[in-house]
């Protein structure tokens, strides 16, 4: 009965892990018009952003993280991965390479930013890394991804539920999976992007949270060491106002200088 009980909870814990994701390859929307200020001029003349989901989420929740990002003057899109971002990991990320050539064609930009949320992550980390992404690509900005791996895939073997139920990309996010040994391999910052990892204490899908960094370079952000009471979940992530005020401030190249008290 416990073991059952058990079960049941796991289950429910990865039910939530594939709600944090996306799933759309559509070609990009124009996005809505920049404010007429002088920090709009400077972001509308930047990159575009895309904004990528995460395992399991649906494009409109990211909707508030592409809101803000438009109100600052960004071009916004937001990427939906795709079949809910269940499947290989590498195909969603061939897939996500086709999709920042659209949007790169559509505004005439030479290169994107990428905001990247949980399983997103590892697809743009990929796309970068393996499939030449370097050069399309000016910076990289996740979001509770489990770059490492997390705890929370192997719980569900152990528990006798199946490699993850089934699930490759399940599976692929397991600490000390092949995918991971070979994304991991050698430098983790590849080119000339600038590399900013975001994480939170109370991520309750990547465990440990500190598997949700790289190395290499990159400006690795633990919200809490510079708000010590700041609540934030995995999902929170992408709706928490001291997270955007990172965001934002990794995408204009400037100091981590998190706003504490942001909505």
């Amino acid at each position: 009965m416990l073991l059952r009980k058990t079960a049941l909870v796991v289950s429910l814990v990865v039910a939530a892990l594939f709600a944090s994701a996306g799933t759309a390859t559509a070609a990009p929307a124009d996005p809505t018009p920049a404010p007429v200020t002088p920090e709009a001029f400077a972001a509308a003349a930047g990159n575009p952003v895309i904004v990528v989901g995460g395992l399991s989420g649906i494009a409109v929740a990211y909707e508030p993280m592409a809101g803000r990002l438009r109100a600052d003057g960004y071009r916004t899109f937001i990427y939906q991965l795709p079949g809910l971002g269940l499947g290989d990991i590498p195909t969603s990320a061939r897939a996500f390479a086709t999709y920042v050539d659209q949007v790169r064609a559509s505004t005439g930009a030479a290169t994107v930013d990428v905001v990247a949320h949980s399983e997103g992550g590892l697809v743009s980390r990929y796309y970068l890394k393996r499939l030449g992404g370097t050069a399309a690509i000016g910076r990289y900005v996740s979001l509770g991804t489990p770059q490492y791996g997390t705890y929370v895939a192997n719980i569900v073997a152990f528990l006798g539920l199946g490699s993850c139920a089934g699930v490759v990309a399940c599976q692929q996010m397991t600490i000390g999976s092949a995918f991971l040994a070979d994304l991991n391999a050698g430098d983790d910052t590849p080119g000339a992007v600038r590399y900013t990892t975001i994480r939170t204490l109370q991520d309750e899908l990547v465990r440990p949270t500190g598997n949700a960094v790289v190395n290499d370079g990159a400006t690795n952000v633990l919200i809490q060491t510079y708000c010590p009471l700041r609540v934030v979940g995995h999902l929170g992530l992408v709706l928490d106002g001291t997270a955007y005020t990172i965001v934002r401030g990794a995408l204009a190249d400037g100091p981590v200088r998190p706003n504490c008290l942001a909505l």
